[in-house]
């Protein structure tokens, strides 16, 4: 026993004990990390990587001409509504408006107001909505910035300049687009790849 103690305390075998030690982390690191990168490469989903090579998902419209109707809000009272010169001019005679009609939108001011008039006919007291009704292209706000919309091009984001004639709180009508342009409803960025969903 005495010769074996003698023999492990050497600084042969304890160089030895060391050296093995050392290879065996220098295995367990070099194992570990191979592992953990082939890993990365085949399970983990890198959504910028995959939206360059495939493009990124976006909700789009194509655009058609249509229908459709714009929303101004008019609070009425005994079938009167007072409304600021901004808003006159969304409203006209003979529009619908809850139930009713619009049948006169004053020109003049009135001076106790400094508003213009509206008349209105079978319309309850409360607020209402006066509808236009017109054809065109209507696109979400949301979807316009700065005068402009994304629209997909051979399947990359490209900004379109356009107009708007008139909008609600929700959406608008707008001039600068044809039959078949794809408006992309989603953020995006100018140039980008894009995979679409209808």
């Amino acid at each position: 026993m005495e010769k074996i103690r003698e023999k492990i305390k050497t600084k042969k075998i304890k160089n030895i004990t060391y050296g093995v030690c050392v290879a065996a982390l220098v295995v367990w690191v070099v194992f570990r990390f191979t592992a953990i990168g082939s890993e990365h490469a085949m399970a983990v989903f890198n959504a910028s990587r995959h939206a360059a090579d495939v493009g990124a998902p976006v909700y789009v419209v194509e655009m058609k001409r249509e229908v459709g109707i714009l929303r101004e809000p008019i609070e009425v009272k005994n079938n009167k509504a007072l409304v600021s010169s901004t808003r006159v001019a969304k409203l006209q005679a003979g529009q619908s408006i809850g139930g009713g009609k619009i049948i006169s939108v004053s020109n003049d001011i009135d001076l106790n107001s400094g508003m213009h008039v509206v008349r209105t006919r079978g319309v309850s007291d409360g607020l209402q909505y006066a509808q236009f009704e017109t054809d065109g292209y209507f696109v979400p706000l949301y979807a316009i910035s700065n005068n402009h919309v994304m629209v997909a091009e051979n399947g990359i984001a490209t900004p379109k300049k356009i107009s708007i004639i008139r909008q609600d709180a929700e959406n608008a009508l707008i001039d600068g687009l044809n039959d078949g342009d794809v408006v992309i409803l989603s953020k995006i960025d100018s140039g980008a790849k894009v995979q679409i969903k209808r």
